[in-house]
């Protein structure tokens, strides 16, 4: 893309986007829509930079009509069994507008990600949905393709992965101590994981949506309720067992805390290092208390451990605000972005108070004791059903939050939000533009391989600190019930930096090694100055 494109490229993304009022403290809000007509419940960023979102169907009627004709029909809906409302949209990012789409099954608490040819693939549900398996492609007048018995097992609070051979696992989900792969094998078989039913507490759970991260030993590291295991998902055996976390405490639906694979670096040694950040949750007893009336503060500790370590071990970290419900995002730089949730209570209905509406940045590199920092506060209460999700301009867009069993927006707490905002991190700030680098080359949505040199040029106008460049890919994460399944930064360095002309620069990295490093599939790819990201390019890694 030149230059002249990528200014105008940026003139229309910000000239489609409403007002911004600034402010004094770091990071801003923007409202994008007041009702897209649901509830972002889950949400996923496509590579055509639309943002799939759903809630569930039987919430009643929503706001937003289907066409003519195009109607979910379920006896056993509690709400309406002929339902013609959306209950799925679609945001397109740079014209900041959205359309309905057409879910034929209850997609409530349900699971994805993205498979290696950029389509959305989307597993389980509820009711008429637990054995669905639906699949969106990024086109402008796609919709829902379902498959009816497209999993082995009914699927509900479950968790994707996407892996390195191109397939998404599937693991857990209510009463099911087991995972199985999308697409099915012919054998069509679940393989039994007892880590789930260990912990798996009698009446509450506090083990579904499991946190499961791909180690870059190809294994997958597996955290439920205050432990953690390492699966060889292939021969189906346990590799490594983790300590539990001190104190014992649950982070797991409905104790919801939200973890983070931290960024991957240092991807051309020997020995690679991989550190996961689980943060908040919920002290155990709250949700009963919550169910009989009694709040109880939120955790405000996070754990973080090396999973790659011989011997592991977690290391506790006080956070300034206490959390349950947040979402974590992995910023460009490599920040962790700490946001949507409640200071005290449980996740479920009604069961949490006091919302907490200012995000915490959390700086993985800073030393312990200066790793916290206060954003800017929303105005909009964002609590159980929340979502968050990286967008390639360096924003984080927020949405949804109903804490009911429908829609119900008077004489509540906390109505259902059917709104939309952004939030925009520091390093968007205009005073940061003259250190903003600009990518002019390659081209959005260029193929990359495995191991191989690229070679990015970039235009930065202010004083380049040429150590201080660095190149990030993000993978867009689907993120549902405070956690983003498949989400991963690796920070692929700069091999060389060279300046070749008035304000541009030549920078040359290695892709990475494997797929255990980076699943096949489509990337945002962001060059970093002193903590300043550019806007990111979409590559396709095959």
């Amino acid at each position: 893309m030149s230059t002249l494109c990528t200014f105008l490229f940026s003139l229309l993304l910000f000239a489609s986007q409403p007002l911004i009022l600034p402010t004094a403290a770091d990071g801003r809000w923007q409202l994008l829509q007041k009702s897209i007509g649901i509830s972002s419940m889950h949400m996923q960023l496509l590579k055509n930079d639309r943002v799939v979102m759903y809630d569930r169907t039987d919430f009643g009627p929503s706001t937003l009509p289907l066409a003519s004709g195009k109607c979910h029909n379920d006896p056993t809906n509690t709400a309406v069994q002929v339902d013609c409302t959306a209950h799925s949209v679609e945001y397109d990012v740079l014209s900041n507008k959205f359309r309905a789409l057409t879910v034929q099954s209850n997609v409530w608490c349900s699971s994805g990600g993205v498979m290696p040819d950029g389509k959305l693939v989307q597993t389980g549900g509820f009711s008429d949905g637990e054995l669905r398996v639906r699949v969106f492609s990024p086109c402008k007048s796609c919709d829902w393709q379902e498959t009816p018995n497209g999993l082995a097992a009914k699927r509900w609070y479950a968790t994707n992965h996407v892996l390195p051979d191109g397939r998404q696992i599937v693991v857990g989900g209510r009463e099911q101590f087991n995972y199985e792969f999308v697409p099915k094998n012919i054998a069509a078989d679940t393989f039994k994981l007892h880590f789930l039913s260990e912990t798996n507490e009698r009446g509450v759970e506090n083990n579904l949506y499991p946190f499961v991260f791909l180690n870059v030993d190809g294994n997958l590291f597996i955290f439920a309720n205050n432990q953690a295991i390492l699966l060889d998902y292939v021969n189906n055996k346990v590799v490594k067992t983790y300590p539990k976390i001190p104190g014992g405490e649950p982070r797991s639906y409905p104790s919801t805390g939200s973890a983070v694979l931290l960024p991957l670096k240092n991807l051309t040694a020997a020995t690679i290092q991989a550190e996961v950040l689980v943060c908040g949750g919920a002290p155990k007893g709250s949700f009963v208390q919550a169910l009989q009336g009694k709040f109880i503060k939120a955790l405000d500790t996070c754990a973080r451990i090396s999973i790659t370590d011989p011997k592991p071990k977690w290391v506790l970290e006080t956070m300034p605000l206490a959390r349950v419900m947040g979402d974590m995002v992995l910023l460009p730089n490599g920040k962790v972005l700490v946001i949507n949730g409640a200071r005290s209570g449980s996740a479920g209905w009604d069961l949490g108070r006091d919302p907490v509406l200012n995000p915490v940045l959390y700086m993985p590199d800073n030393e312990i004791e200066s790793r916290f920092k206060i954003l800017n506060p929303t105005n909009i209460p964002r609590m159980y059903h929340s979502t968050a999700v990286l967008l390639r301009d360096g924003r984080v867009l927020v949405g949804g939050s109903n804490p009911h069993a429908y829609y119900n927006f008077t004489g509540v707490l906390y109505p259902t939000e059917l709104s939309l905002e952004a939030f925009y991190p520091g390093y968007l700030d205009a005073k940061f533009n003259n250190l903003r680098p600009t990518i002019v080359a390659p081209k959005s949505m260029s193929g990359i391989r495995y191991s191989k040199k690229l070679k990015i040029q970039v235009v930065i106008t202010g004083e380049v600190t040429l150590n201080l460049l660095s190149v990030t890919m993000v993978s867009p994460a689907f993120n549902t019930h405070s956690f983003s399944m498949n989400q991963r930064l690796l920070v692929l360095g700069n091999d060389k930096v060279m300046a070749s002309g008035k304000s541009t620069y030549k920078i040359e990295v290695m892709t990475p090694g494997s797929g255990n490093l980076a699943p096949a599939g489509f990337y945002l790819l962001f060059v970093v100055h002193q903590d300043i990201p550019s806007q990111g390019i979409w590559v396709h890694l095959k």
